[in-house]
């Protein structure tokens, strides 16, 4: 989850405009055939742009050696983000992954990147459980000649990291804001709830922040908020005191999927059914309820667990001297910021398969 500055107020008007961009980097092993197209509609002009050759990013390249370092798998999310990356392994025969064993130990991953360049890989993928703190580490990577692909929280220099892949935190605020105002149609007197993650961190910060310019945007505002930790039980405990204060919610908004199930405990055990709730970070868990259609879990707005993966494809394309499929640009993008849908019964099979388990 990545950890950052949070964002200025008011900008969920402007803010469905910056990320249409991003929805195309979803999939970035995409086969170049725009590129093919522009050429067959520039045959014959003198002046035509320069396009890659016809053929697939996935098509088999230079072997490469790619070091990945994470931290430990203690929540569904994180531990999607290491398991994504080894289900490379078998996609790719040109990339040799060296996978370090996840930790949250600082000490200990800066000693893992250490060995990743002493033994000269190629690239190295790194989600760093302090970004502050694994900044100079990263930053002698880079001074060694090895790229550095910067995944989810960030470094503190920029000219630590060749690529930066991050997810969306303000943008998943703004996207269950929006849903919350569709769903409300109108009805400027909807009661607003909301149970957030650590309030400590500026990744809670900003997903609250996102959802509070969103609702502003149609006239509402959150009515009712309490933080939680992230963990089945405390989601469980809030949830509990949330309710017993709160006797009419119309619309609740939980940040996190796993402490999402002690939050649905919770209400199943007051036996409160009147409003709709909406989850976050897009669990497999949550996605079934929503297929079920049984639970107040109507919806869920996702925080991609592919980001490990995304950075190690990036980093195979770089190393190969590839550029992303579908766009023109021909080197790999410095930064790449995925997207935040909603996920709802109508497009849940869509999301389904790449879900993460809680």
């Amino acid at each position: 989850m990545r950890l950052r500055t949070p964002l200025r107020r008011h900008q969920s008007r402007r803010y469905s405009g910056l990320v249409v961009g991003a929805v195309a980097v979803l999939t970035l092993a995409a086969c170049t055939g725009s590129a093919e197209d522009a050429a067959n509609d520039d045959k014959g002009s003198s002046d035509a742009a320069p396009v890659a050759a016809a053929g697939s990013n996935d098509e088999e390249g230079d072997q490469v050696t790619i070091g990945f370092s994470a931290p430990a798998a203690d929540h569904g999310w994180m531990a999607a983000i290491t398991n994504n990356v080894r289900d490379l392994a078998d996609q790719y025969p040109d990339i040799d992954l060296q996978i370090a064993e996840g930790t949250n130990d600082v000490n200990l991953q800066i000693s893992q990147v250490e060995t990743f360049i002493n033994d000269k890989v190629d690239a190295i993928v790194l989600l760093p459980f302090d970004g502050a703190a694994m900044t100079p580490i990263a930053l002698k990577a880079m001074e060694a000649g090895i790229p550095v692909i910067n995944v989810d929280r960030e470094f503190d220099d920029a000219n630590a990291a060749r690529v930066t892949v991050l997810g969306d935190n303000y943008g998943m605020g703004v996207s269950a804001g929006q849903y919350v105002c569709e769903q409300a149609d109108g009805n400027k007197d909807a009661v607003v709830a909301e149970i957030a993650g650590i309030d400590s961190l500026p990744l809670t910060q900003d997903r609250s922040q996102g959802f509070e310019d969103a609702l502003s945007d149609c006239g509402l505002d959150v009515d009712a908020r309490q933080a939680a930790d992230f963990t089945v039980e405390s989601g469980e405990r809030v949830a509990a005191n949330l309710l017993q204060a709160e006797p009419k919610i119309d619309f609740l908004w939980n940040h996190d999927d796993d402490q999402g199930i002690g939050v649905l405990a919770a209400i199943e055990n007051a036996g409160r059914d009147e409003f709709t709730m909406i989850g976050g970070a897009g669990s497999a868990n949550a996605m079934r309820d929503i297929q079920d259609g049984n639970k107040v879990l109507k919806a869920t707005v996702i925080y991609p667990s592919t980001q490990g993966a995304d950075g190690v494809k990036l980093a195979r394309l770089l190393l190969q001297q590839k550029a992303m499929g579908d766009l023109v640009e021909v080197e790999v993008p410095r930064t790449v910021q995925l997207f935040a849908p909603v996920v709802t019964s109508d497009n849940v099979d869509q999301y389904l398969d790449t879900a993460f388990e809680s």
